[in-house]
């Protein structure tokens, strides 16, 4: 006769239960040292991460120079708002991360004053900056055409304001065709149309051909709208 031990229902109870409970706090534990042992072998969480990239200004700033002869690009300064227009002004300024320059008694420093006139980038002589051409309009129009011209201040200037800025510029661009090869052409065979096949000006150029040269009128009146500039290149462009 076997014997079978008897187990009561809520003894089977507190079996299951407590194995349920072992396995939902082992696994919080085995979780945590399993996070602590990697955490101890890896890189700390915050890593400062160093940039080797170079900032597109460093190239155009010399190293180890005068600070106040760097590129406005390789500086930051602050606004002097106590500046007359036109007059020379100071301005406290700061060297950009990275570069490198001195003094007069060869000393590092990051910053220093600088000197200029207090003026802003768009009021700078046509000499301090370049603009721009447009080929697409017509130089001997009358009125004279404007274009809108993009102008960027060049490097050793200072001024206030945005270095690139938008002006409106008389056309002045040029194709390459000479007022004196086109006044000889006129003079010597202006009666054949030359001068106007030269400057582009084919329609022109045949109807003096064919009609040759208006018996010496057409020569006469090209010969003088030449000589004083009324006629030009058929692109629009003007005389070398």
């Amino acid at each position: 006769m076997n014997f079978v031990p008897k187990i009561s229902l809520s003894a089977c109870f507190c079996l299951v239960a407590g194995s349920l409970m072992t396995t939902k706090l082992s696994q919080p534990q085995s979780t945590l040292a399993k996070s602590l042992t990697s955490t101890s072998t890896n890189a700390p969480y915050f890593k400062v991460l160093e940039s080797t990239e170079i900032p597109p200004y460093l190239t155009n700033c010399p190293s180890n120079g005068l600070c106040s002869r760097l590129p406005p690009d390789c500086m930051t300064c602050n606004t002097n708002y106590s500046c007359v227009y036109g007059k020379t002004a100071t301005f406290d300024c700061k060297v950009k991360p990275y570069v490198h320059c001195v003094d007069e008694n060869n000393h590092e420093q990051e910053n220093f004053t600088i000197n200029m006139t207090c003026q802003f980038c768009w009021q700078l002589a046509t000499s301090d900056y370049v603009c721009t051409n447009s080929t697409n309009c017509m130089t001997v129009s009358c009125p004279r055409q404007r274009y809108n011209a993009t102008c960027t201040v060049r490097d050793h200037i200072h001024c206030l304001g945005n270095r690139v800025f938008p002006k409106m510029l008389y056309c002045n661009w040029t194709g390459g065709y000479k007022w004196s090869t086109a006044l000889a052409l006129s003079i010597t065979l202006g009666g054949f149309g030359a001068d106007r096949f030269y400057l582009g000006q084919w329609r022109e150029g045949l109807g003096k051909l064919f009609s040759f040269g208006g018996l010496g009128i057409w020569t006469l009146i090209d010969v003088l709208l030449i000589g004083v500039g009324y006629v030009g290149p058929a692109d629009g462009s003007l005389y070398i």
